[in-house]
Protein backbone atom coordinates (compact mmCIF):
# COMPACT_ATOMS: atom_id res chain seq x y z
CA UNK A 1 0.00 0.00 0.00
CA UNK A 2 0.92 3.64 -0.42
CA UNK A 3 0.18 5.15 3.00
CA UNK A 4 0.10 8.80 4.06
CA UNK A 5 0.97 9.38 7.73
CA UNK A 6 0.39 12.60 9.64
CA UNK A 7 2.04 13.05 13.02
CA UNK A 8 4.91 10.93 11.73
CA UNK A 9 7.45 12.57 14.04
CA UNK A 10 5.40 11.99 17.20
CA UNK A 11 5.72 9.20 19.74
CA UNK A 12 3.60 6.67 17.85
CA UNK A 13 4.31 7.97 14.34
CA UNK A 14 8.08 7.68 14.71
CA UNK A 15 7.67 3.99 15.56
CA UNK A 16 4.90 3.36 13.02
CA UNK A 17 6.68 4.66 9.89
CA UNK A 18 9.63 2.21 10.02
CA UNK A 19 7.22 -0.61 10.88
CA UNK A 20 5.08 0.14 7.81
CA UNK A 21 8.16 0.32 5.58
CA UNK A 22 9.53 -2.96 6.90
CA UNK A 23 6.13 -4.49 6.10
CA UNK A 24 6.49 -3.43 2.45
CA UNK A 25 4.36 -0.28 2.43
CA UNK A 26 5.35 2.97 0.74
CA UNK A 27 5.02 5.84 3.23
CA UNK A 28 4.46 9.56 2.58
CA UNK A 29 4.93 11.73 5.68
CA UNK A 30 2.97 14.97 5.98
CA UNK A 31 5.10 17.88 7.26
CA UNK A 32 4.27 21.48 8.21
CA UNK A 33 7.51 22.85 6.77
CA UNK A 34 9.10 22.81 3.35
CA UNK A 35 9.65 19.14 2.37
CA UNK A 36 13.30 18.06 2.33
CA UNK A 37 12.95 14.52 0.99
CA UNK A 38 10.83 12.74 -1.66
CA UNK A 39 8.78 10.93 0.98
CA UNK A 40 7.45 14.19 2.48
CA UNK A 41 4.42 16.26 1.48
CA UNK A 42 3.41 19.69 2.82
CA UNK A 43 0.22 20.52 4.67
CA UNK A 44 -1.16 23.16 6.99
CA UNK A 45 -4.04 21.81 9.06
CA UNK A 46 -4.72 25.16 10.72
CA UNK A 47 -5.35 26.61 7.25
CA UNK A 48 -7.14 23.48 6.04
CA UNK A 49 -4.69 22.82 3.20
CA UNK A 50 -2.80 19.76 2.01
CA UNK A 51 -0.91 19.15 -1.25
CA UNK A 52 -3.40 17.00 -3.16
CA UNK A 53 -0.90 16.29 -5.94
CA UNK A 54 1.61 14.92 -3.45
CA UNK A 55 -0.89 12.51 -1.87
CA UNK A 56 -2.69 11.51 -5.07
CA UNK A 57 -2.86 7.78 -5.69
CA UNK A 58 -2.58 6.83 -2.02
CA UNK A 59 -4.34 3.76 -0.71
CA UNK A 60 -4.65 4.79 2.92
CA UNK A 61 -4.16 7.60 5.41
CA UNK A 62 -3.20 7.25 9.08
CA UNK A 63 -3.81 10.45 11.03
CA UNK A 64 -1.90 10.72 14.31
CA UNK A 65 -1.85 14.51 14.64
CA UNK A 66 -2.63 16.28 17.90
CA UNK A 67 -1.04 18.19 20.77
CA UNK A 68 0.08 16.01 23.67
CA UNK A 69 -2.66 15.64 26.27
CA UNK A 70 -0.26 15.46 29.21
CA UNK A 71 2.49 17.70 27.88
CA UNK A 72 1.39 20.85 29.73
CA UNK A 73 -0.95 22.00 32.46
CA UNK A 74 -4.53 22.29 31.21
CA UNK A 75 -4.99 26.03 30.91
CA UNK A 76 -7.98 27.20 28.86
CA UNK A 77 -5.59 28.02 26.00
CA UNK A 78 -3.94 24.60 26.05
CA UNK A 79 -7.27 22.79 26.26
CA UNK A 80 -8.29 24.66 23.12
CA UNK A 81 -5.03 23.58 21.46
CA UNK A 82 -5.60 19.94 22.42
CA UNK A 83 -9.03 20.01 20.79
CA UNK A 84 -8.33 22.24 17.78
CA UNK A 85 -5.13 20.42 16.78
CA UNK A 86 -7.07 17.18 16.48
CA UNK A 87 -10.28 18.45 14.91
CA UNK A 88 -8.57 20.73 12.36
CA UNK A 89 -6.10 18.05 11.25
CA UNK A 90 -8.82 15.44 10.90
CA UNK A 91 -11.18 17.73 9.01
CA UNK A 92 -8.39 18.77 6.64
CA UNK A 93 -7.40 15.19 5.85
CA UNK A 94 -10.95 13.87 5.55
CA UNK A 95 -11.89 16.67 3.17
CA UNK A 96 -8.75 16.16 1.09
CA UNK A 97 -9.31 12.42 0.87
CA UNK A 98 -12.89 12.95 -0.35
CA UNK A 99 -11.55 15.15 -3.18
CA UNK A 100 -9.09 12.54 -4.51
CA UNK A 101 -9.74 10.44 -7.59
CA UNK A 102 -9.42 7.54 -7.12
CA UNK A 103 -10.51 7.60 -3.51
CA UNK A 104 -8.21 6.09 -0.88
CA UNK A 105 -9.62 2.91 0.61
CA UNK A 106 -9.29 3.72 4.30
CA UNK A 107 -8.71 6.47 6.86
CA UNK A 108 -7.32 5.18 10.16
CA UNK A 109 -7.89 8.17 12.39
CA UNK A 110 -6.19 8.50 15.74
CA UNK A 111 -8.61 8.62 18.65
CA UNK A 112 -8.53 7.81 22.35
CA UNK A 113 -10.23 5.83 25.08
CA UNK A 114 -11.04 9.21 26.60
CA UNK A 115 -14.32 8.69 24.69
CA UNK A 116 -15.59 6.53 27.58
CA UNK A 117 -14.83 8.95 30.41
CA UNK A 118 -14.76 7.54 33.94
CA UNK A 119 -15.80 3.87 34.02
CA UNK A 120 -14.67 2.79 37.50
CA UNK A 121 -14.40 -1.01 37.55
CA UNK A 122 -17.13 -1.38 34.92
CA UNK A 123 -15.77 -2.92 31.69
CA UNK A 124 -16.67 -1.09 28.47
CA UNK A 125 -16.06 -1.87 24.81
CA UNK A 126 -16.68 -0.16 21.48
CA UNK A 127 -20.46 -0.33 21.91
CA UNK A 128 -20.42 1.97 24.96
CA UNK A 129 -21.75 5.52 24.59
CA UNK A 130 -19.58 8.57 25.10
CA UNK A 131 -18.80 9.45 28.69
CA UNK A 132 -18.49 12.88 30.29
CA UNK A 133 -15.61 15.29 30.74
CA UNK A 134 -13.22 17.31 28.63
CA UNK A 135 -11.50 14.41 26.86
CA UNK A 136 -14.80 12.72 26.04
CA UNK A 137 -15.92 15.98 24.43
CA UNK A 138 -12.66 16.23 22.49
CA UNK A 139 -12.97 12.67 21.17
CA UNK A 140 -16.59 13.19 20.09
CA UNK A 141 -15.63 16.20 17.96
CA UNK A 142 -12.41 14.52 16.77
CA UNK A 143 -14.23 11.47 15.45
CA UNK A 144 -17.07 13.54 13.97
CA UNK A 145 -14.52 15.46 11.89
CA UNK A 146 -13.96 12.35 9.74
CA UNK A 147 -17.46 12.80 8.22
CA UNK A 148 -16.29 14.06 4.77
CA UNK A 149 -14.29 10.85 4.21
CA UNK A 150 -17.05 8.62 5.49
CA UNK A 151 -19.68 10.41 3.40
CA UNK A 152 -17.50 9.86 0.31
CA UNK A 153 -17.58 6.10 0.91
CA UNK A 154 -14.12 5.73 2.44
CA UNK A 155 -13.78 3.16 5.22
CA UNK A 156 -13.08 5.07 8.43
CA UNK A 157 -11.61 3.52 11.58
CA UNK A 158 -11.41 5.40 14.88
CA UNK A 159 -8.31 3.96 16.60
CA UNK A 160 -9.16 4.59 20.26
CA UNK A 161 -5.72 4.20 21.81
CA UNK A 162 -5.08 3.64 25.51
CA UNK A 163 -1.95 4.54 27.48
CA UNK A 164 1.04 3.58 25.33
CA UNK A 165 3.83 1.89 27.32
CA UNK A 166 7.02 3.46 25.94
CA UNK A 167 10.18 5.00 27.36
CA UNK A 168 10.33 7.74 24.72
CA UNK A 169 7.16 9.64 25.56
CA UNK A 170 3.72 9.69 27.10
CA UNK A 171 2.96 8.72 30.70
CA UNK A 172 5.64 6.05 30.93
CA UNK A 173 8.41 8.43 29.90
CA UNK A 174 7.74 10.17 33.23
CA UNK A 175 7.31 6.96 35.21
CA UNK A 176 10.52 5.15 34.25
CA UNK A 177 13.00 7.73 35.66
CA UNK A 178 11.03 8.02 38.92
CA UNK A 179 10.89 4.27 39.44
CA UNK A 180 14.57 3.85 38.58
CA UNK A 181 15.38 6.20 41.46
CA UNK A 182 13.30 4.07 43.81
CA UNK A 183 10.77 6.87 44.21
CA UNK A 184 7.84 5.21 42.44
CA UNK A 185 4.58 4.36 44.12
CA UNK A 186 0.88 4.08 43.51
CA UNK A 187 -0.99 7.23 42.49
CA UNK A 188 -3.91 8.11 44.71
CA UNK A 189 -5.80 5.02 45.83
CA UNK A 190 -4.09 2.81 43.23
CA UNK A 191 -7.44 1.13 42.54
CA UNK A 192 -8.08 3.02 39.30
CA UNK A 193 -7.79 0.98 36.11
CA UNK A 194 -5.33 1.91 33.38
CA UNK A 195 -6.10 0.55 29.91
CA UNK A 196 -2.76 0.39 28.14
CA UNK A 197 -0.98 -1.06 25.11
CA UNK A 198 2.69 -1.68 24.38
CA UNK A 199 4.29 0.37 21.63
CA UNK A 200 4.99 -2.64 19.43
CA UNK A 201 1.38 -3.81 19.72
CA UNK A 202 0.17 -0.26 18.99
CA UNK A 203 2.02 -0.07 15.66
CA UNK A 204 1.06 -3.66 14.80
CA UNK A 205 -2.59 -2.85 15.51
CA UNK A 206 -2.54 0.29 13.35
CA UNK A 207 -1.06 -1.72 10.48
CA UNK A 208 -3.68 -4.43 11.11
CA UNK A 209 -6.46 -1.85 10.74
CA UNK A 210 -5.20 -0.90 7.28
CA UNK A 211 -5.63 -4.38 5.92
CA UNK A 212 -8.72 -5.77 7.65
CA UNK A 213 -11.66 -4.37 5.72
CA UNK A 214 -14.27 -5.68 8.15
CA UNK A 215 -13.03 -3.27 10.81
CA UNK A 216 -14.60 0.17 10.69
CA UNK A 217 -15.86 2.70 13.20
CA UNK A 218 -14.44 2.61 16.74
CA UNK A 219 -11.72 0.06 17.53
CA UNK A 220 -10.08 0.05 20.97
CA UNK A 221 -6.30 -0.19 20.79
CA UNK A 222 -5.66 -1.57 24.26
CA UNK A 223 -4.29 -4.80 25.66
CA UNK A 224 -6.84 -7.44 26.73
CA UNK A 225 -5.90 -7.14 30.43
CA UNK A 226 -6.33 -3.65 31.95
CA UNK A 227 -4.35 -3.20 35.15
CA UNK A 228 -4.95 -1.17 38.28
CA UNK A 229 -2.44 1.54 39.06
CA UNK A 230 -1.32 -0.56 42.05
CA UNK A 231 -0.66 -3.49 39.71
CA UNK A 232 1.26 -1.23 37.31
CA UNK A 233 3.30 0.06 40.26
CA UNK A 234 4.16 -3.46 41.42
CA UNK A 235 5.13 -4.54 37.89
CA UNK A 236 7.37 -1.49 37.44
CA UNK A 237 9.10 -2.11 40.74
CA UNK A 238 9.68 -5.77 39.93
CA UNK A 239 10.97 -5.07 36.42
CA UNK A 240 13.40 -2.39 37.64
CA UNK A 241 14.31 -4.04 40.92
CA UNK A 242 13.31 -0.99 42.93
CA UNK A 243 11.07 -0.42 45.97
CA UNK A 244 7.61 1.08 45.44
CA UNK A 245 6.84 2.34 48.91
CA UNK A 246 6.08 6.00 48.29
CA UNK A 247 2.43 6.54 47.31
CA UNK A 248 1.54 9.91 45.82
CA UNK A 249 -1.55 11.37 47.55
CA UNK A 250 -4.43 12.47 45.34
CA UNK A 251 -4.24 16.01 46.72
CA UNK A 252 -0.58 16.27 45.71
CA UNK A 253 -1.40 15.17 42.17
CA UNK A 254 -4.24 17.66 41.96
CA UNK A 255 -1.93 20.45 43.09
CA UNK A 256 0.81 19.45 40.64
CA UNK A 257 -1.28 18.60 37.58
CA UNK A 258 -4.43 20.65 37.95
CA UNK A 259 -7.41 19.41 35.93
CA UNK A 260 -5.30 16.77 34.15
CA UNK A 261 -4.99 14.93 37.49
CA UNK A 262 -8.55 13.68 36.94
CA UNK A 263 -7.23 11.57 34.07
CA UNK A 264 -4.41 10.10 36.18
CA UNK A 265 -6.69 9.38 39.13
CA UNK A 266 -9.67 8.32 37.00
CA UNK A 267 -10.43 4.75 36.03
CA UNK A 268 -10.93 3.44 32.49
CA UNK A 269 -11.60 -0.30 32.18
CA UNK A 270 -11.60 -0.60 28.38
CA UNK A 271 -11.66 -3.89 26.48
CA UNK A 272 -10.48 -4.40 22.86
CA UNK A 273 -13.50 -6.40 21.72
CA UNK A 274 -13.22 -5.45 18.03
CA UNK A 275 -9.56 -6.48 17.76
CA UNK A 276 -10.25 -9.74 19.58
CA UNK A 277 -13.13 -10.46 17.21
CA UNK A 278 -10.80 -9.92 14.24
CA UNK A 279 -8.25 -12.41 15.71
CA UNK A 280 -5.55 -9.84 16.39
CA UNK A 281 -2.81 -11.31 18.58
CA UNK A 282 -0.91 -9.30 21.17
CA UNK A 283 2.80 -9.72 21.68
CA UNK A 284 2.44 -8.06 25.08
CA UNK A 285 -0.94 -9.07 26.54
CA UNK A 286 -0.05 -8.27 30.17
CA UNK A 287 1.46 -5.21 31.79
CA UNK A 288 4.62 -7.09 32.79
CA UNK A 289 5.19 -7.99 29.13
CA UNK A 290 4.71 -4.39 28.01
CA UNK A 291 7.14 -3.01 30.58
CA UNK A 292 9.81 -5.53 29.58
CA UNK A 293 9.24 -4.64 25.94
CA UNK A 294 9.61 -0.93 26.68
CA UNK A 295 12.85 -1.59 28.56
CA UNK A 296 14.15 -3.19 25.37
Amino acid sequence: MKVVVSGASGLIGSALVPHLRSSGHEVVRLVRREPTSPDEAPWDPSAGTVDLAAIGGVDAVINLSGAGVGDRRWTPAYKAEIKDSRVQATSTLATAMAALDPLPSVLVNGSAIGWYGETGDRPVNESAPAGEGFLAEVVRDWEAATAPAQDAGIRVVHARTGLVVARQGGAWARLFPIFRLGLGGRLGSGRQYWSWISMRDEVRALSFLLEHQALRGPVNLTAPHPATNAEVTAAMGKALGRPTLLPVPALALQAALGEFSSEVLGSAYVLPTALEGADFTWQDPRIEDAIRSAMG
